[in-house]
């Protein structure tokens, strides 16, 4: 019978590795893997899945431990090997990490955590902050662990208020590009952006909930647990269906996350409201039902309090400007090289004008 990898790696904990262990230390499952979502199933066991855990302790005690900890592992746990494969080490081997709570968080991040800055957590990707913030912790005497999850469990204000008026704004340029597909007859292309528009309200949905959004495998599952996916949910499922013309769907769902928006204190309460496209330009406005996103970027922005952050362009934090894939979180500097990016753009918007 399938066991979730949390329950699995905490009863390793109890049962094998705290008795190897000693006092203090702090035990968890964190880091990569769907069992730390807690969304693993029969068919996560194929790879990189088993009786795991990470195991601190203080510096000078992790050598005496990690030996004591490979001395005295069995070869199973409850009918599954303590070693396989790992990508890691490149061959066979047991998969308990014995570390510091500092250096661990220091590779999950990439940087200290006492070095985020603003630019910092706008370079993280959100499937990184869920390798620290997800998953579950056995045990902490030390505290370290403990104090930097909550450190981490959600954005600064003022980073999360960006990225929402950032969301709105992407929101709010997509809407109308919709309407000119349809009107053009291109309904591949319209298709296209129905699917967008509903990928951007599930990430405000996130957002507005202060909950990490996981990498695209996850995304789905994760916002079905979300408390706006039973009102939000089936509103994006018709949208994406299509049928018969009528009432927008869509328009409906991002109405509903405006209130959401309103209740979540995000900002000054602006209501949803729809109506048709203004251009902007030259007083044009054309035939196309639109959410008043605009109202939202404006509303969220000026509750934004970082004068620099409220005038830098609205990009977004990775996110929302890139992927999250594997390649990028896992396997790259790109995080690292974007924090310098996002801070010399934010040294610029705080100079005087």
């Amino acid at each position: 019978m399938f066991v979730p990898g949390l329950d699995l790696a905490e009863a390793f904990y109890r049962e094998v590795l705290a008795p190897l262990t000693g006092e203090p230390h702090a035990a968890a499952l964190l880091g990569e893997g769907s069992e730390v979502l807690g969304f693993d199933t029969e068919r996560s066991t194929d790879h990189e899945w088993g009786p795991r855990a990470q195991v601190f302790v203080l510096a000078e005690r992790v050598e005496a431990v990690r030996a004591r900890v490979a001395a005295g592992l069995p070869a199973e746990f409850r009918g599954h090997p303590t070693a396989w494969f790992s990508l890691a080490s490149g061959g066979v081997d047991h998969h308990v990490e014995v570390i510091t709570a500092g250096e661990w968080l220091t590779a999950a991040l990439g940087r200290p955590l006492d070095g985020l800055d603003t630019a910092a957590w706008l370079a993280l990707p959100q499937q990184r902050l869920l390798h620290v913030t997800a998953g579950r912790v056995f045990h902490d005497d030390l505290g370290e662990l403990t104090a930097a999850r909550a450190a981490l469990a959600w954005y600064p204000d003022d980073v999360w208020r960006w990225m929402v008026a950032v969301q709105w704004h992407l929101i709010g340029n997509t809407e109308p590009l919709r309407a000119r597909c349809r009107e053009l007859g291109d309904a591949r292309g319209a298709a296209l952006l129905t699917a967008r528009l509903a990928g951007l309200a599930m990430e405000l949905a996130f957002l507005l909930e202060r909950r990490y959004r996981p990498y695209d495998k996850w995304f789905g599952t994760a916002f079905a647990r979300l408390d706006a996916a039973a009102v939000v949910g089936p509103l994006l499922d018709a949208a994406l269906a299509g049928g018969p013309g009528g009432a927008d769907p869509l328009l409906a769902a991002l109405a509903e996350l405006g209130r959401r928006h309103d209740a979540a204190a995000v900002s000054a309460p602006v209501g949803p409201a729809a109506g048709d496209f203004d251009v902007g330009i030259n007083g044009a406005v054309r035939p196309y039902r639109v959410s008043n996103a605009g109202a939202y970027v404006r509303a969220t922005l000026a509750a934004v309090a970082d004068p620099a952050l409220r005038a830098l362009l609205p990009v977004g934090a990775l996110d929302q400007l890139t992927h999250g894939d594997d390649t990028l979180v896992t396997f790259s500097g790109w995080p690292g090289r974007l924090a310098e990016a996002y801070r010399a753009e934010l040294a610029t918007a705080a100079e005087p004008r």
